[in-house]
């Protein structure tokens, strides 16, 4: 007998498409910073203001886009982001100046990016996945990582071929053209659309049913998570996040190899070995999601985070670290491999600790704010590596500041509430008050 696939599936395929395209380019923007550089005539601390107002704006954009959804639908969304995304890219190739791309890149291009980002993707997947949902979760957040191989590979083969102009007609053409047509026509925001209910929904009304003495709602009102130290203690360290991968590694880890003197293939095969073993990683996290204690999934991924960087940061204290470094590329790709493991490993069961603290219509909401928190993240995290590196002429104050902070979101992680049960008890007596 044929087993009929669940439109689920579909829709988390449509949606790590999607994610793989427009945030795939946008890990792109360290492929052209050297050219941006060159073409403008301008300091690395300047492109870097770029990528800081970018992540700014993606940022400020996050709870605003999660209130969107909330209204309108993550299809909308998600469609209309990746057109406007298409459109600015295409734009930045008739840029005659550095604060042209400013407006182009940092401004309208990022409103794009904001919605077609990791908020809508998740929401998505939760709408449409009860069961299995971390491992759902996990397969659409790897599109980031996949994006990222795919997309930053193909950046820097074609600005090494064709130049950085061409190369964004190429891009923005692959987003209008074919990304957003597959999402308007496959996509659906809710699965009632279409006259099913989400995977494993019945499983799970039974067991709420059955857990859920009294019939109370087991629900976070709207704002009310504001208030918890859950959602802080997800947050700080989801900051923490954005500063140490997206940031720093993910901006500045091309200019870094270039700086310590690697070839054009030596650091793009890190970058997809990065690439590669970060899809992995997103993955593998996603199935734990479903099987392991999260809170302490997301404590060892910080830590070893850390760890990685510690390595990194080794080989850039003195020239005599740095030669060896140089002289054995194979060091190089092992940061990558290690790095990529557990690069983006942390969304899945972060995701889904969001959605057990804060079930109910401020989903969206604390979504969106949970991401805004990354997002600011990756705006310092990009930035001041660029700034520190015009005085210092090194990233080695950079990578102990990253270290440093990593520790602090293990510690906080490891002090999550273990389960939804004193958040909805916080949230009863924050009503009563």
């Amino acid at each position: 007998m044929r087993v009929k696939l669940h439109y689920g599936w579909i829709i988390l395929a449509v949606c790590f498409f999607g994610v793989l395209a427009a945030q795939g380019l946008r890990y792109s923007f360290g492929a052209f910073m050297a050219p941006w550089e060159n073409q403008f005539s301008v300091s690395r601390g300047a492109v870097s203001a770029i990528s800081f107002i970018s992540f700014m704006i993606f940022a400020l954009s996050q709870p605003i886009i999660g209130k969107l959804i909330d209204l309108y639908g993550v299809k909308r969304v998600f469609v209309y982001s990746t057109i406007i995304l298409g459109a600015a890219t295409i734009l930045t190739y008739f840029a005659t100046s550095i604060w042209m791309l400013l407006i182009l890149y940092g401004v309208i291009a990022s409103l794009g990016f904001g919605g077609a980002s990791g908020v809508t993707a998740s929401l998505a997947v939760t709408r449409w996945f009860h069961k299995k949902q971390g491992l759902a979760l996990g397969l659409v957040e790897a599109g980031f990582g996949a994006g990222q191989m795919v997309m930053v590979s193909a950046s820097l083969f074609l600005i090494d071929k064709f130049g950085w102009k061409i190369t964004v007609l190429f891009l923005g053409g692959f987003l209008l053209l074919v990304v957003s047509p597959i999402l308007a026509i496959f996509l659906k925001s809710d699965p009632s659309e279409i006259g099913v209910r989400a995977l494993g929904e019945e499983e799970a009304v039974k067991k709420e049913s059955a857990t859920n003495k009294g019939g109370q709602e087991s629900l976070v009102p709207q704002k009310t998570f504001l208030f918890q130290r859950s959602f802080w203690f997800l947050m700080i360290p989801y900051f923490i996040c954005g500063v140490t991968t997206t940031g720093l590694i993910d901006t500045h880890f091309i200019p870094l190899a270039q700086y310590c003197g690697f070839s054009v293939a030596e650091t793009g095969t890190a970058v997809s070995l990065l690439a590669l073993f970060n899809t992995g990683g997103t993955v593998a996290s996603g199935f734990l999601a479903d099987k392991i204690n999260n809170r302490t999934m997301v404590a060892s991924v910080y830590f070893f985070r850390g760890l990685t960087i510690l390595f990194l940061f080794v080989f850039t204290l003195n020239v005599k670290w740095l030669a060896i470094f140089i002289a054995h590329p194979w060091l190089l790709f092992l940061f990558s491999i290690t790095f990529g493991i557990v690069d983006f490993a942390v969304v899945a069961p972060t995701i889904k600790m969001l959605s057990q603290y804060f079930q109910g219509p401020s989903l969206g909401t604390a979504t969106g704010f949970l991401y805004m928190s990354h997002q600011f993240g990756s705006a310092v995290g990009s930035y001041f590596p660029g700034v520190l590196f015009d005085r210092t002429g090194n990233y080695t104050s950079s990578l102990a500041t990253a270290a440093a902070l990593l520790a602090l979101a293990c510690l906080l992680s490891a002090c999550l509430p273990k389960s939804n049960t004193v958040v909805m008890k916080k949230s009863a007596e924050y009503i009563s008050s």
